[in-house]
């Protein structure tokens, strides 16, 4: 299967099948939308010939730099804005401990 038909069953054609086509699946004003920013400038996203080909098999979650979730910002330049991350891990820690 080709990139470009991919990152379309993952967008608009899996809002689609979902019944969800009406408020999500592209950006359009009024629609909801989960957004990525991507940082392209990295060695192994180099050249950069083919968006569709680099999203479908080059980018990896570390490439990701600000996470938008129906216009809420999640993370931004690598840092979670919502949840405190030292405290999440010393929580998990506790829990991990306790059921030794």
């Amino acid at each position: 299967m080709d990139a470009r038909t991919v990152v379309r069953m993952a967008t608009i054609d899996g809002a689609r099948v979902l019944g969800l086509g009406d408020i999500t699946g592209s950006l359009e004003a009024g629609k909801k939308a989960d957004i990525i920013i991507i940082d392209i400038k990295r060695p192994h996203l180099i050249p950069l010939y083919d968006i569709c080909s680099h999203l479908v098999y080059a980018v990896t979650g570390s490439d990701v730099v600000t996470t938008i979730v129906n216009g809420r910002i999640l993370m931004e330049d690598r840092l979670l804005t919502t949840l405190d991350v030292d405290e999440v891990m010393a929580a998990s820690n506790r829990i991990a401990h306790h059921h030794l």
